[in-house]
């Protein structure tokens, strides 16, 4: 059994196309319909399609999704800490392949925009449905910003509810779109919606697919050269989402019986509907990207315009940049709530104008992408690497020895993830490595990965979801690497080491007793004591619950002096690249055995992989340095 409104859309799809079926759309036939909040319903929904995982930050007016979804069986619910950790705890339960819904207030979308932003490039293993709900008229908001604008900003689909019923149904096609297409999509609603009470008739439960994790570097680590890669496809799958919207049963044009049509979506469409009960409607209910080609049908068989949406002329700027005379914002205000009172004084002097002429629309036309600059023949390929003698490449060597799931950061240290160390498995945004891996974690239900970050980032964004994770009895290992500086930018100071602009010293921050004033078990290590580094990982990777491992070694541009230079016994060395796996430009095969530039400080991790004997170290003194 199809809806009124899946009806309507399939009658005025255009004759060569198909609209795509809606998700599950049979009713259950033994419940009674349910007469639900906006909220109450988008929980229900989600239970509906599968999901086990919905997290956030209580903010009205989207609070009771997560106090619903909590109540309901076969769903685990989270409150963290903001709502940037909420998402990214959210991600990490998706790349495990849990669909995850995630829910806060419009302003809680500012906070989580870091990862909002770089998730659009990455895509999503499960579903990941990011719920904003708006505030218009600012009820118990400092602002009352529209988050539509946000769908645009980051290039994926928003779907937009009308009332309780869609509410409910939206949210299995939200995850349904989200995995066709690799992204995640915003559900936006607003607080009559969210707060208003409706029937909505209960649907047959949609099953959830099963998506193993799959690790894949190029796609979740977002380093410059695979972030352009993503950056083509999602340029790519917005004109894709573009032909859906044209075809999707969601967006449905009813016809009238005057010379008026009304494009509206969400809350708007009831007011404007009960203002205009025969005017022609353009409804959208998946409202980003706009279906061009509706909007010109619309336009064919009526003579006037206009579009009713709250706060922002966000419908009514796309419809003129088609060339299209539309009545928006001229007589709808621009701020507050609607009401349909409001809707028809502001409607009402406009249908006695004389229609204005007819134009043909102009439908844009696919975004050019640049060229790839060509690079020229002969120059040698030049990938970045951590520095000679970093320490911190020990702490990727003792990680592979242990099934965890490796899931990074922002920093240099992000430059293990390239070849030859392939080490980490994600990189989303600053702190996002332990929120991710808090909710990988609680998806499986197990200690499954662990968050690699550095000491900077670490107080940049990461004290929130170490904390987020204490609240929420997580399991995990997180890697703190500790080297004294903010490297990548040119070692500026950070609150680890009190260091400020002027250079002068201020008080610092102790990593480890940080962690244990939230309740965090936490080991410091030389990670330079490659055997010590080792146990202490392989210690809290076997320990039940949250721990963290602090590797501590500065970095090594600001140590002036060497601990010595590797040697290499040509006779044992048969040049088999173990230990080129070590990632050290200051290695390379030459004729007969491996070979040391001036670049090597005598770290020593080399020595420690090779299994002939074939690498020592010389300390500095023998050699009188």
């Amino acid at each position: 059994m199809r809806s009124h409104c899946a009806a309507r859309a399939m009658a005025w799809s255009s004759p060569c196309r198909r609209a795509p079926p809606l998700i599950g759309y049979t009713l259950c036939p033994v419940e009674r319909a349910l007469f639900l909040s906006g909220n109450e319903a988008i929980a229900r929904g989600a239970q509906r399609a599968g999901v086990r995982f919905v997290c956030g930050y209580p903010g009205t007016p989207s609070t009771e999704i997560v106090e619903t979804a909590a109540s309901l069986e076969g769903v685990h619910a989270e409150w963290c800490v903001n709502e940037k950790v909420a998402l990214e705890t959210a991600v990490g339960a998706s790349l495990a392949g849990v669909r995850s819904l995630v829910a806060m207030k419009h302003v809680g979308l500012n906070v989580a925009a870091d990862p909002f932003m770089t998730l659009s490039l990455t895509g999503v293993n499960a579903g990941v449905v990011l719920v904003s709900a708006d505030d218009p008229g600012m009820h118990s908001s400092q602002n009352e910003q529209d988050n539509r604008a946000f769908a645009k900003f980051a290039k994926i689909p928003m779907l937009e509810p009308a009332d309780s019923q869609e509410a409910y149904d939206f949210v299995a096609e939200a995850f349904a779109l989200s995995e066709e297409f690799d992204t995640p999509v915003m559900l936006r609603t607003t607080t009559r919606l969210s707060h208003g009470r409706g029937r909505a008739l209960p649907r047959v439960p949609v099953p959830a697919p099963e998506l193993p994790y799959e690790r894949d570097i190029a796609k979740y680590v977002m380093v410059p050269q695979n972030a352009r890669r993503r950056n083509r496809l999602v340029l790519e799958r917005l004109q894709k989402l573009r032909r859906r919207a044209e075809e999707s049963p969601l967006n449905v044009l009813e016809a009238g019986t005057v010379d008026f049509g009304i494009i509206a979506s969400g809350v708007a469409y009831q007011y404007a509907r009960e203002a205009f009960p025969k005017a022609w409607y353009l409804k959208l209910g998946l409202s980003h990207p706009l279906p061009y080609e509706k909007v010109a049908r619309l336009y064919q068989s009526v003579a006037r315009v206009a579009v009713v949406e709250e706060l922002d002329p966000f419908i009514e700027e796309q419809v003129r940049a088609l060339g299209l005379p539309v009545m928006g914002k001229e007589v709808i205000p621009a701020d507050g709530e609607l009401d349909p009172e409001t809707v028809f004084r502001a409607l009402e002097p406009f249908l006695a104008r004389r229609p204005p002429r007819r134009r043909r629309p102009v439908t844009p036309s696919a975004p050019r992408l640049a060229t790839p600059p060509e690079v020229p023949a002969g120059l040698p390929v030049r990938p970045p690497v951590l520095c000679p003698g970093c320490a911190h490449r020990s702490v990727y060597a003792a990680l592979q020895r242990h099934s965890l799931a490796p899931l990074g950061d922002i920093g240099c240290y992000t430059l293990g993830a390239l070849p030859p160390l392939r080490a980490l498995d994600s990189c989303l945004c600053m702190g996002a490595s332990i929120g991710m891996m808090s909710g990988f974690n609680q998806a499986l239900r197990r200690k499954a990965a662990a968050a690699v970050i550095g000491d900077s980032t670490f107080f940049h964004s990461g004290v929130t979801p170490l904390i987020d994770a204490v609240y929420n009895q997580s399991e995990g290992l997180v890697l703190v690497l500790d080297n004294r500086t903010t490297a990548m930018t040119g070692h500026q100071g950070h609150p680890g080491t009190g260091l400020r602009p002027d250079r002068s010293q201020g008080p610092a921050v102790d990593v480890q007793r940080l962690c244990e004033g939230i309740g965090v078990r936490c080991a410091t290590v030389d990670a330079t004591d490659h055997k010590a580094l080792d146990a202490a990982i392989r210690a809290e990777a076997e320990t039940p619950g949250l721990g963290v491992v602090v590797a501590l070694a500065p970095c090594v541009l600001m140590v002036r002096e060497r601990a010595g230079r590797v040697v290499v016994d040509e006779e044992r060395c048969n040049r088999c690249g173990l230990c080129l796996d070590v990632g050290c430009p200051a290695l390379a095969p030459g004729e007969v055995a491996m070979t040391l530039t001036d670049a090597c400080t005598g770290c020593g991790l080399c020595v420690e992989v090779c299994r002939r004997g074939a690498l020592t170290l010389e300390p500095a003194e023998s050699r009188g340095a």
